[in-house]
């Protein structure tokens, strides 16, 4: 029985390389359809929590994985993948100190799993990268071990899509774009992705899904520097962004209205445009727009700590030697993730002004493990109750709980980055950063 005729049956078997917030729920939703899945993940606690029936993740409620266990295995055996029709690569593609691509990560799992495919898998990688990375990476290491795409292996480009603690498009509801190397690889993959999706988007190679993955996030990026410049502007000028924003909002062509923050955050925006910055050098191409967007952001959590250092000092105290607590450590509402969270720069600069900062974060008990931010593990979350006896408070992330919870109370200043605290519930002093 052909590969594809085992995905129209679903007796196929599918595996899923990299278990975090994209490769778990792509393995829920094989799972949940009634495919035998198989996840590997180089941490061990994440397959011993799925084979438990445990989740790690906030978001991905507990009685789904259990739900989900008849059909779930989960191993750090990557000898294990010549088990499956389809392999599905999610691992991390962050950007190294030079801010340049690191494909360190999906070089070491192609690494691990090429010796192991079996004749027709389709073999799909997932990370958000360069275009030409599938051509450059994937493909050559599959020719090495004697297999043709589009007839020994099929090599597809889909990128992930997937929003964590997203309740309107869940992960088998966004259209899913498919890139093949060959019209069969094409095929193979399509057919793979259609038993889960409701919509296949094919496009005509993997350079053009993996370009078409950049686009999205670049567009996010640059209008998110845009209106943070606008912020830092409209400040000087005495004019508040947030209703500049939402009176522009009222147009109801020609306009998608855009927030400013503390900086950027997440597993995407931050990084993916330095992908194509990158990869634009090597055709002698300068993109302009990417790298001033990716100043104006970067440089947002100093004009932050600008505001705080002025409620401060209208306080009557100096950033040194002053307690700061932040409310929110991860990088958007109503989820644990912390992924280049902007929350951690904050705490550095204000830390090397003197400050003893400290956070609080409803879905976080202590500051997890990360590699840019290591000497920052392990601290413990600070009840809400106890901001009172902090000297300034400064909200970074905006949570539900804190558009809900009454601060009007507090004694000191309050730095709302997010225009979150709806307006009874905020103290006397309280500002917009």
């Amino acid at each position: 029985m052909s590969t594809n005729a085992r995905f129209a049956d679903g007796s196929a078997v599918i595996g899923v390389v990299g278990l975090g917030y994209v490769g778990l729920p792509l393995l829920l939703a094989f799972a949940e359809k009634g495919y035998r899945t198989i996840g590997f993940d180089i941490d061990p606690e994440k397959p011993r929590a799925l084979l438990a029936g445990e989740s790690y993740l906030r978001h991905i409620p507990q009685d789904r994985i259990s739900a989900a266990r008849e059909n779930l295995d989960a191993t750090t055996e990557f000898s294990r993948v010549a088990e499956v029709d389809a392999l599905l690569l999610c691992v991390p593609t962050p950007l190294d100190e030079h801010r340049e691509p690191d494909l360190s990560f999906v070089r070491k799992t192609l690494d691990s799993v090429v010796p192991h495919l079996r004749p027709n898998t389709v073999l799909s990688l997932e990370s958000t990268t360069y275009p030409g990375t599938t051509d450059e990476e994937v493909v050559a290491r599959v020719r090495e071990r004697g297999l043709v795409p589009g007839e020994t292996v099929h090599v597809v480009y889909s990128p992930e899509r997937e929003d964590p603690g997203n309740t309107q498009f869940g992960t088998t509801a966004i259209p899913k774009i498919v890139g093949g190397v060959t019209p069969a690889c094409l095929e193979a993959g399509s057919a793979l992705y259609r038993t889960i999706f409701a919509e296949i988007v094919p496009v005509s190679s993997p350079a053009v899904a993996e370009m078409t993955k950049l686009l999205e996030n670049i567009y996010r990026a640059v209008n998110i520097g845009l209106v943070n410049e606008l912020k830092v502007v409209a400040d000087a000028m005495g004019i508040d962004i947030w209703e500049v924003v939402d009176a522009a909002s009222t147009k109801p062509f020609g306009f998608t209205p855009f927030y400013p923050g503390p900086g950027l955050g997440g597993h995407c925006i931050p990084i993916d445009p330095f992908y194509l910055t990158w990869k634009a050098r090597e055709f002698d191409v300068h993109t302009r727009f990417i790298e001033l967007a990716g100043e104006v952001n970067r440089a947002m959590p100093d004009f932050v700590v600008d505001k705080i250092f002025r409620a401060l000092n209208d306080s009557g105290h100096s950033v040194r030697g002053s307690r700061i607590l932040i409310l929110g450590l991860a990088y958007k509402p109503g989820v644990d993730d912390t992924r280049e969270s902007p929350a951690f720069t904050l705490i550095e600069k204000l830390e090397r002004l003197g400050a003893t900062v400290e956070f609080h974060d409803p879905y976080l008990s202590e500051i997890p493990p990360t590699r840019e931010h290591a000497q920052l593990a392990g601290r413990k979350r600070v009840p809400i109750e106890e901001a009172k006896g902090f000297d300034a408070v400064v909200l970074v992330t905006h949570h539900p709980d804190y558009r809900e919870h009454d601060f009007s109370a507090l004694p000191c200043p309050f730095i709302d980055t997010r225009n979150a605290v709806p307006e009874e519930n905020r103290p006397r002093d309280y500002r917009r950063a």
